[in-house]
């Protein structure tokens, strides 16, 4: 099963957690379900709770503000829907915009999804150079969309994000 979201008190997210996690918190009335999977119980001795998806915070949790977010290559992968930034197929690499030998790195604006082909055809080259044109220009995250793309961010794309994720146009 996948992890469950943790919420604040407030309803932002914080961050996931095991199941088994989840289910110690509910149990110490420390969290409350918020969205439980339907139909799904766990069962001890005595008490009976639902499995939880999503669960909220009793108490607030001060979280220090960060102001940007983690840069992953799974992070680019899952940001640009693991579809080519150059072809729109599907992506199983990350492309540097700018060559890190001429100067790129690895941040969100330099980074793009790419397939195979298309990486290997651009090279250590611009897009402008290779002749190439980019689908979409790449951005940077938010720290909570960070989070979102890291929770739902599987390898399998936006196709099987967990339920309390929203869903893209």
């Amino acid at each position: 099963m996948r992890e469950t979201l943790v919420l604040n008190a407030s309803f932002e997210p914080l961050s996931t957690v095991s199941l088994r996690r989840a289910v110690v918190l509910v149990l110490q009335d420390k969290a409350v379900v918020e969205q439980a999977h339907p139909g799904l119980r766990i069962r001890a001795a005595a008490v009976e709770v639902p499995v939880p998806q999503v669960i909220r915070l009793c108490r607030y949790v001060r979280v220090p503000f960060r102001q940007r977010a983690p840069w992953s290559r799974r992070g680019v992968l899952v940001r640009d829907r693991h579809r080519c930034a150059y072809c729109g197929r599907r992506a199983t690499t990350v492309d540097h915009v700018v060559p890190r030998s001429r100067g790129g790195g690895d941040t969100w604006l330099n980074t793009v999804a790419a397939c195979a082909e298309d990486n290997h055809r651009k090279a250590n080259r611009t897009p402008e150079q290779a002749g190439m044109r980019l689908l979409s220009k790449p951005f940077e995250p938010t720290p909570a969309d960070a989070l979102l793309l890291a929770v739902g961010g599987r390898g399998e794309g936006w196709d099987t994000l967990p339920e309390w994720l929203p869903q893209p146009a």
